[in-house]
Order: C-alpha cells, then sequence, then structure tokens
C-alpha cells in the first residue's frame, strides 16, 4: 500500500507501507508513464559518433556545487500528452535535444532503473541511427539546464568517459548503461571499447 506524503505537479514523495516493516519512503513522477534516454549513433563519412550533453542538473549542483553532468538526451514520456508513446517521445526527444532525427531506434531495454531505492523512475534505453547528418532544428537548453553538446567517435568512448570524470564531471547510471549498449552493438565485445 502507498501513500503520498507530499505532492508537486511533477514529483510526488511516497511512502511505501510494508506491514511490520518500516515505510519506504521515494520520489514519483506523477504526470510521466516512462522516460527514454536516446544514444545517438551519427554516421558521417569520416566515422561513426556519439553525442553526449553536458547539463548542469539542480539537484547535483545544490548539493555538490558547480558540477558539469555529462549524459545521453532524454526526457518524459506523456508528461505533456498522456497519450504519448515511447516511440513519439523517442523521436520528439532527439530533434528537441540534439536537432537531429534518426533513421530508425533500436530499443535496447525497457525497464532501465536509475536508483530503485529512491525513485520509481524506469526509462527505456534506445539506440538512435543517424545518417542525415544536417540538423534540423535548434537544440533546446532545457530552461537552462543543458549547457553543450560532445559529439565522440565511438572508438573514442571509454577513454573520453574516464577522462571526464578525471576532470570531476558526473556520470549518470544511464550514461554508462548507454555506453554499455554501444560497446556491445558496434565492437561486439566490451573488452574493446570499455
Amino acid at each position: 500500500m502507498k501513500e503520498t506524503l507530499y505532492s508537486t505537479k511533477f514529483l510526488n514523495l511516497m511512502a511505501s507501507k510494508r506491514k511490520g516493516k518500516a515505510d519506504w519512503v521515494y520520489a514519483h513522477r506523477p504526470n510521466a508513464k516512462n522516460v527514454v534516454i536516446i544514444v545517438p549513433v551519427i554516421h558521417k563519412e569520416n566515422g561513426d559518433y556519439t553525442l553526449f550533453l553536458t547539463t548542469k542538473r539542480p539537484p547535483i549542483t545544490e548539493e555538490y556545487g558547480d558540477v558539469t553532468c555529462l549524459e545521453f538526451p532524454a526526457g518524459l514520456v506523456g508528461d505533456e500528452n498522456k497519450d504519448e508513446t515511447t516511440e513519439i517521445a523517442l523521436n520528439k526527444e532527439l530533434l528537441e535535444e540534439t536537432g537531429y532525427e534518426a533513421k530508425k531506434f533500436e530499443i535496447k531495454v525497457k525497464n532501465l532503473t536509475s536508483s530503485g531505492g529512491m525513485t520509481s523512475e524506469k526509462s527505456t534505453l534506445a539506440l538512435a541511427e543517424i545518417f542525415d547528418t544536417k540538423k534540423k532544428a535548434e537544440p533546446v537548453d532545457d530552461g537552462g539546464v543543458i549547457t553543450g553538446q560532445v559529439e565522440v567517435r565511438l572508438e573514442d568512448v571509454a577513454n573520453f568517459l574516464e577522462k571526464a570524470e578525471e576532470k570531476g564531471m558526473y556520470l549518470s547510471a544511464q550514461t554508462l548503461a548507454g555506453a554499455y549498449f554501444l560497446a556491445t552493438k558496434f565492437f561486439q565485445t566490451t573488452k574493446k571499447c570499455l
């Protein structure tokens, strides 16, 4: 049984009432049915790339200072339109946050959790195959949260992530999951890439 302890437009604080055990308090998004995480694979004449976003996430900067996070494009499903599907959200969020359109999406995992002890949020992670490298729209900054984009050759991803962490950047669990799926798809073994 669950109980809402505190409610806002975008986030609720919930308690799981467990018989004979202490309540478990967690965060829940009342207006989204899912989250999409998009791992862009950009096919250029000189090789294949992926694209990371640099962000300033208020929960992280409030707790740890002026920290930059490194993420793949992502967004909520059904937050603005309750009839929105995962497939529609994949296309919409990729275009909004990168300016690119994908020829196809390959869903790699449908029930990815980032912190199951703290939030009920689940995500769908997909690879986006991009062959037309001309941007179709100006990327949004999501209210100042997205601060930039970094394109990285696929074979350089592991080294790039290692160097980013050494520089003090924060890596999301979804970023590492996306890197894993890039490695398994394009390098057949994680040993070559990770």
